[in-house]
């Protein structure tokens, strides 16, 4: 435990915590550091945007090239469960900033959202087979 003249650092590596005290005369204007996301977090917030944008373009690419254009909605419906992650990657990327706790309140709408239009997304594709069934 540091005293009042340093502030603790929490250090997140690979398998274990360690914590440092850094002078306090060295933080100008109070910064407190970051709400400590290790390197492997960080991977994985930013590999999983870019791999629903990857779904969302290959779920489009399926559509066109199979021409069941239904599947369209589903690539649309992931849309806002984008923005949601999009959301937190800014607001950890910002240092989790009191002005932007507006982010979490979007962060949590988008995900409702998300996952009401993939729902909607789903029973539209299904109910276009179920059509191209019976017309066939």
């Amino acid at each position: 435990m540091c005293d009042e003249l340093f502030i603790a650092v929490r250090l997140a590596l690979p398998g274990s915590f360690s914590e440092i005290c850094i002078p306090s005369t060295l933080c100008r204007n109070n910064f407190k550091p970051m709400h400590v996301l290790s390197v492997p977090t960080w991977m994985v917030h930013i590999t999983s945007v870019v791999e629903w944008i990857a779904a969302i373009w290959f779920i489009w690419l399926f559509a066109t090239v199979t021409g069941y254009t239904a599947w369209r909605a589903l690539a649309f419906g992931m849309l806002p469960s984008l923005v949601s992650a999009m959301c937190a990657c800014t607001w950890h990327f910002f240092d989790n900033a009191e002005s932007l706790s507006w982010l979490v309140t979007m962060q949590a709408a988008m995900t409702v959202l998300g996952n009401l239009t993939a729902c909607l997304a789903a029973w539209w594709i299904w109910r276009q087979s179920a059509l191209s069934k019976d017309s066939a």
